[in-house]
């Protein structure tokens, strides 16, 4: 049996809280049913009328909503970690225009639909650069996508052996914001080159794109091998573009410079010290004695 709106007929002559329980869930309000009795009690004790109540409310699953949904597209992203700009060490690469990626960070050009290429040596932050303007970019609504080149060029040969290489060029033109990683570290096949030229070339004043790579674009050629599709490519890429050069140390190799020496201090210690301190720590024969007592 169910009541003329459709509700069980238990339900229905329950209390009115089963009710409200009910409507919230068929409406997928469920902050509204988490929160709309604390919040009550508050505006009540706060002496808030009925219209500021129910904008509290709506605020709050508006909120939670949004959270959702940013969380996501964050996941939709497929980032390999998730970092933003307050973990990266700007004074460790004085080559970097900080400024400009703080601008950048407000995804500006991804509304413009510009480029981002990041050049520099292996190890001076691009990746982590890229990372936090893509999560930058999903944090204000833009869908956003992130492969390696190498991963990239394989899942575009993988589709087109497959026959379904116009829906995956489809997915990768939608996108707001495509993060290209590590081009140059591998070469590419003559076919995966023009594969992932067409990439961009879809993408052009379409949406926006992330480039890093290790090598200056004097040496692209060498990665797509020929000149004239470097050339086409390099056209499309650097038409809207903001260039961040990251040039510098590594900082992998930075920290493992930094370990080197406390690990060769250690390896200077004298065995005999390190034996005296640890029998120096154990408990003499004297020690043992006194720990043993007689009862009678």
């Amino acid at each position: 049996m169910r009541g003329k709106d459709g509700t069980p007929a238990e339900t229905a002559a329950g209390a009115p809280e089963v009710l409200l329980a009910h409507h919230l869930k068929q409406l997928k309000l469920p902050t509204f049913l988490r929160e709309y009795d604390k919040v009550a009690r508050e505006c009540a004790r706060d002496r808030v009328d009925h219209p500021r109540y129910l904008l509290r409310l709506a605020e709050l699953e508006l909120l939670e909503r949004e959270r959702r949904v940013t969380e996501r597209r964050i996941r939709d992203a497929r980032f390999p970690a998730v970092k933003g700009l307050e973990s990266f060490d700007f004074a460790a690469v004085p080559s970097l225009n900080k400024l400009l990626v703080l601008e950048l960070a407000r995804c500006q050009y991804v509304a413009e639909r510009d480029n981002v290429i990041a050049v520099g040596n292996s190890g001076t932050g691009k990746t982590h650069v890229a990372l936090a303007l893509g999560l930058a970019a999903c944090q204000r609504g833009h869908s956003t996508l992130f492969a390696t080149a190498h991963a990239l060029v394989h899942q575009l040969m993988e589709a087109r052996d497959e026959k379904r290489l116009l829906r995956l060029q489809a997915q990768l033109q939608s996108v707001r914001l495509l993060i290209v990683d590590e081009l140059g570290y591998v070469p590419l096949s003559q076919i995966g080159a023009e594969l992932l030229f067409e990439v961009f070339s879809q993408r052009y004043e379409r949406g926006s794109t992330i480039v890093t790579s290790n090598l200056p674009f004097e040496e692209w050629p060498s990665v797509f091998r020929s000149e004239r599709l470097t050339g086409a490519l390099l056209d499309r890429l650097t038409h809207h573009v903001h260039i961040l050069e990251l040039n510098g140390e590594s900082y992998r190799l930075r920290q493992s410079k930094g370990r080197r020496p406390a690990a060769e201090a250690a390896a200077r210690i004298p065995a005999t010290t390190v034996l005296a301190e640890g029998l120096a720590a154990s408990p003499g024969p004297e020690a043992d004695a006194g720990c043993h007592t007689t009862t009678s």
